[in-house]
């Protein structure tokens, strides 16, 4: 099995491409740059939009695991639908299964929210239902790490000391969410959004 991630340092800290090998047995490959939207990764004109548009033209893959900018969905919506409709259709020519990586709030009374203006719980659920959306409108699986996130952070140190970041616990979480939807579409198992 061969898993291609899109996305930026949400993957790349802690080498998250690694524990989720790990947890699939499969070769995980990532194009991450930090703070990269999914819509450089459209872009062949980009150094890593070049990679990733060659990377889906011209290699396999059975999944393609798509991670927005961290405040993405909800400060540039239409650019978020729009690159995830365009990536998940290439995944699907490829052949592969387009999987959404639903990321987190920042940290609960963190400088990330304070500097935002932004409520943990807007913040929170406004990333749900964007990745929930974005994942039923393209018939993408969805791996809601950020639900475990909201659902454990006040009993797991899940953030880095920049409170946006993950942990290596958060990484791990991450890649337990996202390891159990691949397995489970693997064996045929409903995959609820």
């Amino acid at each position: 099995m061969r898993i291609l991630m899109l996305g930026n340092s949400f993957i790349f800290t802690n080498d998250l491409p690694r524990l989720l090998a790990q947890r699939t047995g499969a070769e995980v490959i990532h194009h991450t740059r930090g703070g990269a939207r999914l819509a450089e990764q459209l872009n062949p004109s980009t150094r890593l939009g070049g990679q990733t548009q060659a990377a889906l033209t011209n290699e396999k893959w059975d999944y393609v695991v798509l991670q927005e900018m961290s405040h993405g969905p909800l400060t540039a919506p239409d650019r978020f639908f729009d690159s995830v409709a365009r990536l998940c259709a290439q995944a699907r020519q490829n052949g592969a299964v387009p999987v959404l990586f639903a990321t987190w709030a920042y940290q609960k009374d963190g400088a990330g929210l304070k500097n935002k203006g932004w409520d943990y719980d807007e913040m929170a659920q406004g990333l749900d239902a964007a990745y929930t959306r974005a994942a039923r409108e393209n018939d993408a699986l969805l791996a809601p790490v950020g639900r475990r996130f909201y659902e454990q952070a006040d009993v797991q140190a899940l953030y880095d000391a920049d409170g946006i970041h993950p942990s290596l616990a958060g990484s791990c979480l991450a890649a337990d969410v996202i390891a159990s939807v691949i397995l489970d579409h693997q064996a045929g198992r409903e995959v609820s959004l």
